[in-house]
C-alpha cells in the first residue's frame, strides 16, 4: 500500500525537477555555431554549355572540372528542427585547354545564406537538407587562342541546395554534405566535403 504513494511522489518530484531545469534553461535545444570545410567540386555541364557560359565562340577545348573546395559558415538553431546559416564558399576552378595548348581557368566563389532542415534521429546523429541563395561570381583568367577576347566574366544570384548529416559530439559537430549551386543553366557546380564545427 504503501509503495503506490512513494511511487506517485517519485514520479511528481521527478516530473518537477525536469520542469525545473527546462525553465532554467529554455534554449537548451538553441546554439550558436561555425565551422569550415573541404572537400571537391565537380561541374554537371559540357563543353558547349561552358562557352555559352562564357561566350567564347568556340567548342574546341576539353574541360578539367574537379577541383578541391573549402568553405566557412555560421549559424544559429532555433529548435531541434530548423537552423539557418551564412556561408562563404570557393569553389575551385575549371580549367578549359584548348586544341592548340592556349587554356583558361574559371574560378567561382559564392557566399550567401540557407535555411536548414534537420530531423534528429539520435542526440548524436542528424541527418539534414538545405535551400538557400547565394551571390557568385565566377572569373575567367587565360585564353581559348582565336576566342580570347570573347571570354567573360559572369556573377548573379541564384539558388543553392544540399543534403547530407551532422553528428553532434558536444561541443564539437563533423559534416558530410552534398551542395549544388545552381548558378545559371550553363554553369551548375556540384560539391562534396567534410566539415568540422563548434557550437556555443
Amino acid at each position: 500500500m504503501l509503495f503506490r504513494p512513494l511511487l506517485t511522489a517519485s514520479f511528481a518530484t521527478t516530473t518537477l525537477l525536469a520542469a525545473n531545469a527546462t525553465l532554467a534553461n529554455p534554449n537548451v535545444n538553441q546554439y550558436a555555431y561555425l565551422g569550415v570545410a573541404t572537400g571537391f567540386s565537380s561541374l554537371e555541364n559540357d563543353r558547349e554549355d561552358v562557352d555559352n557560359f562564357i561566350e567564347s565562340g568556340g567548342r574546341n577545348f576539353s574541360l578539367d572540372d574537379d577541383d578541391n573546395v573549402w568553405k566557412g559558415f555560421v549559424g544559429y538553431q532555433f529548435n531541434r528542427y530548423l537552423a539557418a546559416e551564412a556561408f562563404y564558399a570557393d569553389l575551385g576552378k575549371v580549367r578549359l585547354r584548348g586544341d592548340d595548348g592556349a587554356s583558361a581557368d574559371l574560378e567561382s566563389t559564392a557566399y550567401g545564406a540557407s535555411l536548414v532542415g534537420q530531423l534528429p534521429v539520435t542526440p548524436w546523429f542528424t541527418p539534414f537538407a538545405k535551400i538557400g541563395a547565394a551571390s557568385w561570381e565566377t572569373n575567367v583568367e587565360g585564353n581559348l587562342g582565336d576566342a580570347s577576347v570573347d571570354l567573360e566574366d559572369n556573377d548573379g544570384f541564384d539558388p543553392v541546395y544540399g543534403l547530407g548529416a551532422q553528428f553532434n559530439f558536444n561541443p564539437v559537430m563533423i559534416r558530410a554534405e552534398y551542395e549544388r549551386y545552381d548558378f545559371d543553366s550553363d554553369y551548375t557546380i556540384d560539391t562534396f566535403t567534410a566539415s568540422v564545427g563548434l557550437r556555443f
